[in-house]
């Protein structure tokens, strides 16, 4: 494309100038940077009225992918069937009525109900919440990127630099979030916050729209004649290749290492801002990466990375997750570079960020919608990274017909000597590091002597090795089942040392069952009769303030041991899976052998369903839904915990199972016993005896004036939790998550 300027435009200067570029600049970094915002805002407001259920994740990914793609779409259309004057005026009308929009918006969710069909009703509540608004937010970066076209700065041409500029503000949002917005306002004051900074942005476009009309008024204008036609199919469909690829191994990456590897609140952050990162990179012409270098680079820590995925190594956990991230950064680096080398001109901006915007949704959908339907365990993380690797491959038309051929063969030959190499190794005297190292290490030499120079035999190599290691993780683990769904991969494993059959949410345990008849009656793990939850049932047993009982969490059932004939226990399970998996005699057999008394078990959010519970009707409500590191914040607050309270007949007590191993929540939740009159006691039980199947676990009980409270407090080994600042309790419109992370 060549651009020429009018001599009018060069006399007048009006927006060749620096304020031009800083006004565009500006109010793109601005839009990013409130787009951003509000999916944490209105994802935080939301949580405590619809709970933890995958429909208000996925209806709020697909609610805001659908206006950025709406948004793409019009300014396509209207690129292409209105003139720059028109355009101008639509969007300063639109402009005008997201301001009466946000005056009129409720931003109220009482009208959401789990008794209505709660993704079309969430739909709905978001679409007249901030529909438009987000709308015009989402039109703003390729919009006024082709605005700018038509000025007179030396940049005019290629805009593409200010796309850089949209996701440095993406990645300021997301820095900020967590570490400015959320300690230091509450949800009602970061929303007055956005829609302030929203009207600084409508002010920031109405000056663009200025911008623009004044350089059609005055004739600066640019000229610009394009030498190419239309972008053929072929290249669109690489270009939503390039943007599929970072999406997917987003998700997948973050996915991984917060499940399988180290589930540390935040970390997911890492892995975005690394995204964001190489964009801004790519777009801004920056190559922190030696193009040269970077297949080698990609090439290198593929290897290293599938030996890592081969031997589902989690230790030590820094140098994991980091192979894993410079992968992905690498890989991110990559797609975008070619992404934005392979931009057409400015003609047809508006077509190729609506490729963009296409092959990120489908990467989303990919990998939180399909994948946990078609696949058991996380799949779709080692397939993209095998596409990853097929990216780099030029023309896959190069090579003859038997070079193709064996690009097929060879990548087989390495899947079956790597199984046959996992047989022979599997029961022998070899350490289980050595026994990796010959099982797939040695078909990993083979692929980086023989298969570097051939991209797609390397890759489909790699894949084949990942393929086999399915093989070896089934004889290593022992596993007798495995599912998954939007909550997570669930599994059931056979540990023959200490001859029990353990669940596992990720690499997490959530309970544990001896295999032997005799003993199958005993809970295990953290409920071990001689850890603190004991204790908690002794005192509760001897000073019953009503004999029923609600759970929240069901994990193996094992708390089913503690009931006694004559009590009625309600155990609240949000995951399907896990209560399918309790109820399989095969797997566990808690629920079958152990209730002494009638027992329920209700699916659903506990805060949702305890509000269908009688009042004053349980003595004792215990919750194990904080011992993942993922802990639901909207379980914890001061509205659950007086829901909670409501629940407990006079004299009753509650129970959290506390155990973390990021995150101290006895302070937080004595602060919130403090605002209602309650005490807090505590035990850390670091006892682990794999003979007896106990594990380290730790406690915490809140009351008022509750007789089995008083009787844990004569033991000397119960501590009084101190409240810190009561001012600054959790509450649904309040809460910070660094202020409760151990730092050491």
């Amino acid at each position: 494309m060549r651009s020429f300027i009018t001599p009018a435009a060069a006399k007048n200067g009006l927006s060749g100038s620096r304020p031009v570029v800083v006004l565009f600049g500006a109010t793109m970094f601005l839009s990013a940077l409130l787009l951003f915002w509000v999916q944490l805002i209105i994802a935080k407001m939301l949580l405590p009225r619809l709970g933890g259920t995958p429909a208000v994740w996925t209806t709020c990914m697909l609610f805001f992918q659908m206006l950025l793609l709406a948004g793409y779409s019009y300014v396509l259309v209207t690129t292409k069937w209105m003139g720059d004057r028109k355009q101008a005026i639509l969007h300063i009308v639109l402009l005008l009525l997201s301001v009466i929009y946000l005056l009129l918006a409720s931003g109220s969710v009482a009208s959401i109900s789990e008794r209505n069909n709660p993704a079309l009703w969430l739909f709905v509540y978001l679409l007249t919440a901030i529909g438009l608004p987000t709308f015009i937010i989402s039109t703003t970066s390729p919009l006024l990127q082709k605005w700018f076209t038509r000025t007179s700065h030396a940049a005019a041409s290629d805009p593409y630099f200010l796309f850089a500029v949209s996701n440095a503000g993406s990645l300021l949002a997301l820095v900020s979030y967590p570490l400015i917005l959320e300690p230091a306002l509450s949800l009602s004051n970061q929303n007055r916050l956005w829609k302030g900074l929203y009207v600084a942005f409508l002010v920031l476009a109405a000056g663009c729209v200025v911008v623009l009309w004044k350089s059609m008024k005055t004739e600066v204008a640019v000229i610009q004649e394009s030498t190419n036609g239309s972008p053929a199919l072929p290249q669109r469909l690489y270009w939503i290749l390039l943007a599929f690829i970072p999406a997917s191994l987003l998700f997948g990456v973050t996915n991984y290492i917060t499940t399988e590897i180290a589930p540390t609140p935040l970390l997911w952050t890492i892995p975005l801002a690394l995204y964001l990162v190489t964009f801004v990179l790519a777009f801004a012409g920056r190559h922190l990466i030696p193009v040269r270098f970077s297949g080698v680079a990609l090439g290198g820590l593929a290897l290293l990375l599938t030996l890592v995925l081969a031997a589902n190594a989690t230790e030590p956990t820094s140098a994991i997750v980091l192979v894993h991230l410079c992968f992905f950064f690498v890989a991110a680096t990559i797609c975008h570079n070619k992404l934005a080398a392979g931009r057409p001109s400015a003609a047809h901006l508006a077509g190729f960020y609506l490729c963009v915007a296409i092959g990120g949704m489908l990467g989303g959908l990919f990998n939180t919608l399909m994948a946990p339907i078609t696949f058991n365990s996380i799949v779709e993380y080692p397939l993209v990274i095998v596409l990853a690797c097929l990216v780099q491959v030029e023309d896959i038309r190069e090579g003859s017909r038997v070079d193709h051929m064996f690009d097929l063969i060879w990548p087989v030959g390495i899947g079956v000597l790597s199984v046959v190499l996992a047989f022979l190794v599997e029961g022998s005297e070899l350490s289980p590091v050595v026994a990796v190292a010959i099982a797939f290490g040695a078909p990993l030499v083979i692929i980086n002597h023989r298969f570097r120079n051939r991209p797609v035999r390397f890759a489909l190599a790699l894949g084949a090795v990942m393929l086999a290691s399915v093989v070896y993780s089934e004889m290593q683990n022992r596993t007798l089942h495995a599912e998954r769904n939007f909550f997570g991969t669930l599994s059931v494993r056979l540990d023959p040392e200490t001859s029990t059959r353990v669940l596992f949410h990720g690499n997490t345990i959530h309970g544990r069952q001896f295999i032997a008849d005799a003993y199958q009656r005993e809970p295990l793990s953290y409920f071990h009769r001689e850890g603190p939850l004991g204790q908690i049932f002794d005192a509760f047993n001897s000073n019953a303030a009503s004999p029923n009982v609600a759970v929240v969490g069901l994990g193996t059932g094992s708390m089913a041991c503690y009931s006694f004939p004559g009590q009625h226990w309600t155990f609240y399970e949000i995951n399907p899976a896990v209560i399918s998996i309790a109820q399989t005699p095969a797997y566990f057999s808690y629920l079958q052998k152990c209730a002494a008394g009638s027992l329920d078990v209700v699916l659903g959010d506990a805060r949702l369903q305890l509000q269908n519970a009688p009042d004053r009707h349980y003595g004792l409500i215990v919750l194990d839904a904080f011992n993942s590191d993922a802990i639901p914040i909207h379980l914890m607050t001061q509205e659950a915990i007086a829901l909670y309270t409501s629940k407990l007949a006079t004299g009753g007590m509650l129970a959290f199972h506390i155990s973390n191993r990021s995150l101290k929540l006895d302070t937080v939740l004595a602060d919130v016993a403090k605002r209602t009159g309650a005490t807090c006691l505590s035990l850390a039980d670091g006892e682990h005896n794999a003979l007896i199947g106990k594990d380290p676990s730790e406690w915490l009980v809140m009351a008022q004036h509750s007789p089995a409270f008083d009787a844990l407090a004569q033991n000397p080994r119960w501590r009084v939790v101190q409240p810190g600042n009561g001012s600054h309790a959790w509450t649904d419109d309040f809460s910070n998550i660094l202020s409760v992370l151990r730092w050491y």
